[in-house]
Protein backbone atom coordinates (compact mmCIF):
# COMPACT_ATOMS: atom_id res chain seq x y z
CA UNK A 1 0.00 0.00 0.00
CA UNK A 2 1.33 3.46 -0.85
CA UNK A 3 0.36 6.98 -0.02
CA UNK A 4 0.30 10.18 -2.02
CA UNK A 5 1.54 13.32 -0.37
CA UNK A 6 1.57 16.59 -2.29
CA UNK A 7 3.98 19.13 -0.88
CA UNK A 8 3.73 22.55 -2.51
CA UNK A 9 6.75 24.81 -2.16
CA UNK A 10 6.32 28.45 -3.13
CA UNK A 11 8.93 31.03 -2.13
CA UNK A 12 10.23 28.33 0.23
CA UNK A 13 6.98 28.12 2.22
CA UNK A 14 5.70 24.54 2.43
CA UNK A 15 2.09 23.33 2.42
CA UNK A 16 0.93 19.68 2.71
CA UNK A 17 -2.01 18.00 0.98
CA UNK A 18 -2.65 14.29 1.55
CA UNK A 19 -3.77 11.92 -1.24
CA UNK A 20 -3.48 8.15 -1.80
CA UNK A 21 -0.82 7.20 -4.37
CA UNK A 22 2.35 9.34 -4.41
CA UNK A 23 3.88 12.61 -3.26
CA UNK A 24 4.79 15.80 -5.10
CA UNK A 25 6.72 18.87 -3.97
CA UNK A 26 6.78 21.71 -6.51
CA UNK A 27 9.43 24.40 -6.06
CA UNK A 28 10.78 27.18 -8.25
CA UNK A 29 14.02 25.30 -8.97
CA UNK A 30 12.89 21.65 -9.01
CA UNK A 31 9.97 19.26 -8.66
CA UNK A 32 10.12 16.37 -6.19
CA UNK A 33 8.00 13.23 -6.49
CA UNK A 34 7.98 10.79 -3.58
CA UNK A 35 6.83 7.16 -3.59
CA UNK A 36 6.82 5.26 -0.32
CA UNK A 37 5.50 2.31 1.63
CA UNK A 38 2.90 3.74 3.99
CA UNK A 39 1.57 0.48 5.45
CA UNK A 40 3.54 -2.66 6.14
CA UNK A 41 4.14 -5.55 8.56
CA UNK A 42 6.80 -6.57 11.09
CA UNK A 43 9.69 -8.24 9.27
CA UNK A 44 8.94 -6.40 6.03
CA UNK A 45 10.57 -3.13 4.96
CA UNK A 46 9.83 0.49 4.15
CA UNK A 47 11.16 1.85 0.86
CA UNK A 48 11.17 5.48 -0.22
CA UNK A 49 11.96 6.70 -3.73
CA UNK A 50 12.46 10.41 -4.42
CA UNK A 51 12.62 11.76 -7.98
CA UNK A 52 14.07 15.25 -8.45
CA UNK A 53 13.33 17.08 -11.72
CA UNK A 54 15.61 20.13 -11.98
CA UNK A 55 14.71 23.45 -13.51
CA UNK A 56 16.94 26.18 -14.87
CA UNK A 57 20.58 26.16 -13.76
CA UNK A 58 20.08 23.08 -11.59
CA UNK A 59 19.90 20.96 -14.74
CA UNK A 60 23.70 21.19 -14.72
CA UNK A 61 24.04 19.65 -11.25
CA UNK A 62 22.68 16.14 -11.81
CA UNK A 63 23.82 13.33 -9.50
CA UNK A 64 24.34 15.75 -6.63
CA UNK A 65 21.18 15.22 -4.56
CA UNK A 66 21.44 13.38 -1.26
CA UNK A 67 19.48 12.62 1.88
CA UNK A 68 18.79 10.43 4.90
CA UNK A 69 15.61 9.00 6.39
CA UNK A 70 15.07 8.62 10.13
CA UNK A 71 12.44 6.28 11.55
CA UNK A 72 10.46 7.04 14.73
CA UNK A 73 7.52 5.61 16.65
CA UNK A 74 4.75 8.15 17.25
CA UNK A 75 4.61 6.84 20.82
CA UNK A 76 8.19 8.02 21.40
CA UNK A 77 8.95 10.68 18.75
CA UNK A 78 12.27 11.66 20.32
CA UNK A 79 13.83 8.19 20.17
CA UNK A 80 15.16 7.30 16.72
CA UNK A 81 14.66 3.62 15.88
CA UNK A 82 16.90 3.57 12.83
CA UNK A 83 18.11 5.58 9.87
CA UNK A 84 19.17 4.91 6.29
CA UNK A 85 21.09 6.90 3.72
CA UNK A 86 19.56 7.51 0.31
CA UNK A 87 21.56 6.31 -2.68
CA UNK A 88 21.39 7.50 -6.28
CA UNK A 89 19.73 5.06 -8.65
CA UNK A 90 21.56 4.47 -11.93
CA UNK A 91 18.39 4.45 -14.00
CA UNK A 92 19.34 3.99 -17.66
CA UNK A 93 15.93 4.96 -19.04
CA UNK A 94 16.04 8.02 -21.29
CA UNK A 95 12.92 9.29 -19.57
CA UNK A 96 14.77 9.65 -16.27
CA UNK A 97 18.23 10.52 -17.60
CA UNK A 98 17.94 14.19 -16.61
CA UNK A 99 16.59 13.50 -13.11
CA UNK A 100 18.09 12.52 -9.77
CA UNK A 101 16.46 9.38 -8.34
CA UNK A 102 17.16 8.59 -4.68
CA UNK A 103 16.15 5.35 -2.95
CA UNK A 104 16.34 4.32 0.71
CA UNK A 105 15.14 1.23 2.55
CA UNK A 106 14.38 0.69 6.23
CA UNK A 107 14.28 -2.92 7.50
CA UNK A 108 11.71 -3.80 10.14
CA UNK A 109 12.33 -6.34 12.90
CA UNK A 110 9.90 -9.24 13.18
CA UNK A 111 9.41 -7.96 16.75
CA UNK A 112 8.39 -4.46 15.60
CA UNK A 113 5.23 -3.43 17.45
CA UNK A 114 2.15 -2.45 15.50
CA UNK A 115 1.11 1.19 15.48
CA UNK A 116 1.77 4.55 13.88
CA UNK A 117 5.28 5.62 12.90
CA UNK A 118 6.96 8.51 11.12
CA UNK A 119 9.69 8.59 8.48
CA UNK A 120 11.54 11.89 8.65
CA UNK A 121 13.38 12.76 5.42
CA UNK A 122 16.24 15.27 5.37
CA UNK A 123 17.48 16.01 1.85
CA UNK A 124 19.50 18.37 -0.31
CA UNK A 125 18.39 18.74 -3.93
CA UNK A 126 21.17 19.60 -6.40
CA UNK A 127 23.50 20.91 -3.65
CA UNK A 128 20.83 23.26 -2.31
CA UNK A 129 20.18 23.87 1.38
CA UNK A 130 18.79 20.93 3.33
CA UNK A 131 15.01 20.57 3.55
CA UNK A 132 12.89 18.30 5.78
CA UNK A 133 9.50 16.63 5.56
CA UNK A 134 7.82 13.66 7.26
CA UNK A 135 5.73 10.73 6.04
CA UNK A 136 3.21 8.74 8.11
CA UNK A 137 3.76 4.97 8.33
CA UNK A 138 1.41 2.32 9.71
CA UNK A 139 2.69 -1.06 10.90
CA UNK A 140 0.12 -3.81 11.27
CA UNK A 141 0.23 -6.67 13.75
CA UNK A 142 1.37 -10.10 12.55
CA UNK A 143 1.53 -13.54 14.11
CA UNK A 144 4.47 -15.81 13.34
CA UNK A 145 4.48 -19.61 13.32
CA UNK A 146 6.17 -21.60 16.08
CA UNK A 147 7.85 -24.85 15.11
CA UNK A 148 10.08 -27.55 16.57
CA UNK A 149 12.94 -28.90 14.43
CA UNK A 150 14.16 -32.35 15.43
CA UNK A 151 17.88 -32.74 14.70
CA UNK A 152 19.68 -36.05 14.28
CA UNK A 153 23.25 -36.59 15.47
CA UNK A 154 24.77 -35.12 12.28
CA UNK A 155 22.69 -31.95 12.33
CA UNK A 156 23.12 -31.55 16.10
CA UNK A 157 26.89 -31.55 15.54
CA UNK A 158 26.53 -28.87 12.83
CA UNK A 159 24.20 -26.69 14.92
CA UNK A 160 26.51 -26.83 17.94
CA UNK A 161 29.76 -26.57 15.96
CA UNK A 162 32.07 -24.05 17.68
CA UNK A 163 35.05 -24.50 15.37
CA UNK A 164 37.23 -21.64 14.18
CA UNK A 165 36.25 -22.48 10.60
CA UNK A 166 32.55 -21.92 11.30
CA UNK A 167 33.09 -18.66 13.17
CA UNK A 168 35.37 -17.36 10.42
CA UNK A 169 32.64 -18.11 7.87
CA UNK A 170 30.08 -16.28 10.01
CA UNK A 171 32.35 -13.26 10.40
CA UNK A 172 33.13 -13.19 6.68
CA UNK A 173 29.44 -13.19 5.75
CA UNK A 174 28.65 -10.53 8.36
CA UNK A 175 31.37 -8.32 6.86
CA UNK A 176 29.77 -8.71 3.43
CA UNK A 177 26.29 -7.87 4.72
CA UNK A 178 27.61 -4.82 6.57
CA UNK A 179 29.03 -3.42 3.33
CA UNK A 180 27.01 -0.63 1.72
CA UNK A 181 28.44 0.08 -1.72
CA UNK A 182 26.62 3.12 -3.09
CA UNK A 183 27.75 2.33 -6.63
CA UNK A 184 25.91 -1.01 -6.57
CA UNK A 185 22.46 -0.29 -8.00
CA UNK A 186 21.74 -3.39 -10.04
CA UNK A 187 18.06 -4.08 -9.28
CA UNK A 188 15.44 -1.35 -8.84
CA UNK A 189 12.23 -3.24 -9.50
CA UNK A 190 10.52 -6.37 -8.20
CA UNK A 191 12.34 -9.62 -7.45
CA UNK A 192 11.18 -13.03 -8.65
CA UNK A 193 10.98 -16.16 -6.54
CA UNK A 194 14.17 -18.19 -7.20
CA UNK A 195 12.16 -21.40 -7.70
CA UNK A 196 8.87 -22.18 -9.41
CA UNK A 197 7.89 -24.47 -6.53
CA UNK A 198 5.02 -23.35 -4.29
CA UNK A 199 5.80 -25.96 -1.62
CA UNK A 200 6.93 -23.92 1.38
CA UNK A 201 8.14 -26.02 4.31
CA UNK A 202 9.14 -23.12 6.62
CA UNK A 203 8.13 -19.48 6.52
CA UNK A 204 10.03 -16.29 7.16
CA UNK A 205 10.09 -15.28 10.82
CA UNK A 206 9.13 -18.70 12.20
CA UNK A 207 9.99 -18.98 15.88
CA UNK A 208 12.05 -22.15 16.05
CA UNK A 209 13.03 -24.58 18.76
CA UNK A 210 15.89 -26.88 17.74
CA UNK A 211 15.65 -30.18 19.58
CA UNK A 212 19.07 -31.85 19.71
CA UNK A 213 19.81 -35.56 19.64
CA UNK A 214 21.50 -35.20 23.07
CA UNK A 215 18.30 -33.98 24.72
CA UNK A 216 19.23 -30.30 24.77
CA UNK A 217 17.62 -27.52 22.72
CA UNK A 218 17.99 -23.91 21.56
CA UNK A 219 15.73 -21.25 20.09
CA UNK A 220 16.15 -19.01 17.06
CA UNK A 221 14.33 -17.18 14.28
CA UNK A 222 14.04 -18.47 10.74
CA UNK A 223 15.56 -15.75 8.58
CA UNK A 224 14.27 -16.87 5.19
CA UNK A 225 11.76 -19.03 3.33
CA UNK A 226 12.34 -22.76 2.81
CA UNK A 227 11.07 -24.43 -0.37
CA UNK A 228 10.85 -28.22 -0.24
CA UNK A 229 12.25 -29.16 -3.66
CA UNK A 230 14.21 -32.21 -4.84
CA UNK A 231 17.99 -32.15 -5.09
CA UNK A 232 19.02 -30.86 -8.52
CA UNK A 233 16.13 -28.41 -8.94
CA UNK A 234 17.10 -25.19 -10.75
CA UNK A 235 17.68 -22.13 -8.56
CA UNK A 236 17.59 -18.73 -10.27
CA UNK A 237 18.73 -15.26 -9.22
CA UNK A 238 15.81 -13.35 -7.71
CA UNK A 239 17.20 -10.14 -9.22
CA UNK A 240 20.12 -8.68 -11.12
CA UNK A 241 23.20 -8.30 -8.98
CA UNK A 242 26.81 -9.11 -8.22
CA UNK A 243 27.86 -12.42 -6.66
CA UNK A 244 29.79 -11.57 -3.48
CA UNK A 245 29.91 -15.04 -1.92
CA UNK A 246 29.92 -18.52 -3.49
CA UNK A 247 31.32 -21.20 -1.19
CA UNK A 248 30.71 -24.26 0.96
CA UNK A 249 29.88 -23.32 4.57
CA UNK A 250 29.57 -25.50 7.67
CA UNK A 251 26.00 -24.46 8.56
CA UNK A 252 24.47 -23.56 5.20
CA UNK A 253 26.35 -25.89 2.85
CA UNK A 254 26.96 -24.67 -0.68
CA UNK A 255 25.83 -21.05 -0.51
CA UNK A 256 25.50 -17.96 -2.71
CA UNK A 257 25.11 -14.29 -1.76
CA UNK A 258 24.16 -11.65 -4.36
CA UNK A 259 24.34 -7.86 -3.90
CA UNK A 260 21.39 -6.06 -5.56
CA UNK A 261 21.37 -2.56 -4.10
CA UNK A 262 23.50 -0.76 -1.52
CA UNK A 263 22.94 -2.82 1.63
CA UNK A 264 20.46 -5.21 -0.05
CA UNK A 265 21.53 -8.86 -0.50
CA UNK A 266 19.86 -12.17 -1.35
CA UNK A 267 21.16 -15.52 -0.07
CA UNK A 268 20.64 -19.09 -1.27
CA UNK A 269 21.57 -21.97 1.06
CA UNK A 270 21.94 -25.78 1.07
CA UNK A 271 22.67 -25.99 -2.66
CA UNK A 272 24.02 -29.11 -4.36
CA UNK A 273 25.83 -27.25 -7.14
CA UNK A 274 26.97 -23.68 -7.86
CA UNK A 275 26.84 -22.18 -11.36
CA UNK A 276 28.41 -18.83 -10.45
CA UNK A 277 31.62 -17.40 -9.03
CA UNK A 278 32.52 -14.40 -6.90
CA UNK A 279 32.56 -11.12 -8.86
CA UNK A 280 30.17 -12.35 -11.54
CA UNK A 281 27.20 -10.10 -12.40
CA UNK A 282 24.05 -12.18 -12.93
CA UNK A 283 20.74 -11.18 -14.45
CA UNK A 284 17.34 -11.65 -12.87
CA UNK A 285 16.09 -15.22 -13.60
CA UNK A 286 19.61 -16.42 -14.50
CA UNK A 287 20.46 -19.95 -13.35
CA UNK A 288 22.85 -19.73 -10.39
CA UNK A 289 22.81 -23.28 -8.98
CA UNK A 290 20.97 -26.47 -8.14
CA UNK A 291 19.14 -27.16 -4.89
CA UNK A 292 20.34 -29.79 -2.43
CA UNK A 293 20.57 -30.77 1.22
CA UNK A 294 24.08 -29.64 2.17
CA UNK A 295 24.93 -28.17 5.57
CA UNK A 296 22.31 -28.23 8.33
CA UNK A 297 19.32 -29.66 6.45
CA UNK A 298 16.70 -32.19 7.44
CA UNK A 299 15.93 -32.84 3.76
CA UNK A 300 16.40 -31.39 0.25
CA UNK A 301 15.26 -27.78 0.11
CA UNK A 302 16.18 -24.24 -0.86
CA UNK A 303 16.57 -21.62 1.85
CA UNK A 304 16.04 -18.15 0.31
CA UNK A 305 16.90 -15.15 2.43
CA UNK A 306 17.03 -11.37 1.94
CA UNK A 307 19.07 -8.97 4.07
CA UNK A 308 18.64 -5.18 4.16
CA UNK A 309 21.21 -3.20 6.14
CA UNK A 310 22.24 -6.54 7.77
CA UNK A 311 18.65 -7.24 8.96
CA UNK A 312 16.80 -10.31 7.64
CA UNK A 313 13.56 -9.14 5.99
CA UNK A 314 10.67 -11.00 4.42
CA UNK A 315 11.64 -12.08 0.86
CA UNK A 316 7.97 -11.98 -0.20
CA UNK A 317 8.01 -8.19 0.28
CA UNK A 318 10.48 -7.87 -2.60
CA UNK A 319 8.43 -9.85 -5.13
CA UNK A 320 6.12 -6.83 -5.35
CA UNK A 321 7.18 -3.55 -6.96
CA UNK A 322 9.03 -2.61 -3.79
CA UNK A 323 10.79 0.48 -5.19
CA UNK A 324 7.68 1.69 -7.04
CA UNK A 325 9.12 1.35 -10.53
CA UNK A 326 5.69 0.89 -12.11
CA UNK A 327 4.08 3.81 -10.29
CA UNK A 328 7.03 5.94 -11.35
CA UNK A 329 6.62 4.92 -14.99
CA UNK A 330 2.87 5.60 -14.88
CA UNK A 331 3.25 9.02 -13.29
CA UNK A 332 5.85 10.28 -15.73
CA UNK A 333 4.23 9.04 -18.95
Amino acid sequence: MRKLLILSCLFFNTFFYLYSATAVWKCQDYDLRVFYTNETNPGDAIFIRMIFSPKGIYKKELKSSKGIVEFYSNNDPHKKISESIFFLSNNSSKKFKKMDILIAGIPLSTYQKNGDYTAKIVFSAFNRIYETFSLPIKINSKNFIKEVIELDTKNTAIKTDSSKQRYNQINTLNSILETTNHDSTFQTDAFICPTTSKRITSFFGDRRIYSYSNGKSSTSLHYGIDYGIPTGTEVKACGTGKVVMAENRVSTGWSICIEHLPGLYSLYYHLDKLNVKIGQVVKKEELIGMSGATGLATGPHLHWEVRLNTVAVNPDFFTTDFTFQQEQENLLR
